[in-house]
C-alpha cells in the first residue's frame, strides 16, 4: 500500500471565491465540472491567460487562482 495520498478535493479561487473541487483536474476538466463550455469562456490561470490549446494540458492544483470570463450572446 502506498504512503502517498492523493487529495480527494483541493481548494482554488474562481473569480475571487474559494471553491473545493476534485483533485487531479486540468483546466478543461474544471470547466466541465462547472458545466462551462470552453469556447464560451476566457480563462486566466494564476495571472496568465490560457489559449484553448492549453486547457487540456494545464493542471489545476491547490491554491490556484482562476478568473473565468463568460461570453454572452444576444442582440
Amino acid at each position: 500500500m502506498s504512503d502517498t495520498l492523493v487529495a480527494a478535493t483541493i481548494t482554488v479561487r474562481v473569480n475571487g471565491d474559494a471553491r473545493e473541487i476534485p483533485g487531479g483536474l486540468t483546466v478543461a476538466g474544471l470547466l466541465a465540472h462547472l458545466d462551462l463550455h470552453p469556447r464560451m469562456v476566457v480563462v486566466e490561470h494564476n495571472l496568465q491567460i490560457l489559449r484553448r490549446e492549453q486547457l487540456d494540458e494545464t493542471a489545476v492544483v491547490d491554491g490556484d487562482q482562476l478568473e473565468l470570463v463568460h461570453f454572452v450572446g444576444g442582440g
